[in-house]
């Protein structure tokens, strides 16, 4: 997709976790393995980006993991919360605004979009230091705790 703007642009990641592992690809333009994610286009919200971009690039149904308020007002509708936001920089002149889900695959069958990464796997946490080219501290960070979290989401709802 191209840049909506030329300073800033708002993207959506997704940390998609099954089974305590973290699917991630290994991103063909930038060299990097990555969450599934992209940019936001004019006629999404972040919640239908994050749907979209995850079925593109993993072919993976996923359902979003947060808090969505209740509405009642007529022409409001509430949104799934990232779990975090963050703005890091992309060139000297633009830098996307990144909001950051986690998620929990509904279908099984991941297949990679081949024109976009070099891989896709899951990884466990003891694998994702050993990934080459290695992961930046931010992601890793991020991966942690979409596996943290989700993990222990899924054994509270099992409790329930």
């Amino acid at each position: 997709m191209a840049h909506i703007h030329e300073k800033i642009d708002f993207t959506v990641a997704i940390f998609v976790v099954h089974d305590e592992k973290i699917l991630v690809i290994h991103h063909r333009k930038l060299n990097k393995w990555l969450p599934l994610g992209g940019h936001i286009e004019l006629d999404e919200d972040p919640e239908i980006a994050a749907l979209r971009e995850a079925k593109e690039e993993s072919g993976l149904d996923v359902e979003l993991i947060g808090e969505r308020p209740p509405t009642t007002e007529t022409g409001t509708r509430a949104l799934i919360a990232p779990r975090f936001l963050d703005i890091h920089r992309i060139s000297e002149t633009h830098e996307h605004i990144g909001m950051i889900y986690w998620a929990r695959p509904k279908t099984s069958e991941v297949r990679c979009a081949e024109q976009e990464h070099h891989a896709i796997r899951w990884c466990s946490k003891s694998e994702l230091p050993g990934l080459e080219p290695p992961m930046s501290n931010a992601v890793l960070w991020y991966c942690y705790k979409a596996i943290e979290e989700v993990t222990l989401h899924s054994v509270s709802v099992q409790q329930s």
